[in-house]
């Protein structure tokens, strides 16, 4: 499948680049709980997008997206695309533009393992480094 998606699972020489507008928007989105916003907004960055960055919005989006689902009372929608998402994110993982991917992913690996006490969604963090 990958090589229907080139580039996915490399990492862009783009991440030392300042972040395009709508991928601050999408984050600023995403730490405010407005995952169906987020999803807009980071899906014309995605779409747009051809260097392999493209899949570091296209995980934040899954993973926002997975918020979104668990928010509509949909915890296995939410599981699959966290878990998907965290697969986009790996080439990441040491950080690019001005996103904490790890403290994401870690995030995101919570939300799937306390998955079951739906109330602690909502306090597991924002994307930026910062908690």
């Amino acid at each position: 499948m990958d090589s229907l998606r080139p580039g996915r699972g490399q990492r862009s020489r783009r991440c030392s680049e300042s972040p395009p507008p709508r991928l601050r928007r999408g984050i600023e989105q995403f730490n405010r709980g407005e995952f169906y916003e987020q999803h807009e907004t980071l899906e014309e960055e995605w779409l747009a997008e051809r260097d392999p960055v493209r899949y570091l919005y296209q995980g934040i989006l899954q993973v926002g997206v997975g918020f979104e689902h668990l928010r509509r009372g949909n915890p296995v929608g939410a599981r699959a695309l966290w878990r998907r998402g965290i697969s986009y994110l790996e080439p990441f993982r040491r950080g690019c533009a001005p996103v904490s991917r790890s403290g994401a992913r870690r995030r995101t690996a919570t939300a799937l393992s306390t998955l079951a006490s739906r109330a602690q969604w909502a306090s597991l963090g924002s994307l930026g480094g910062q908690r």
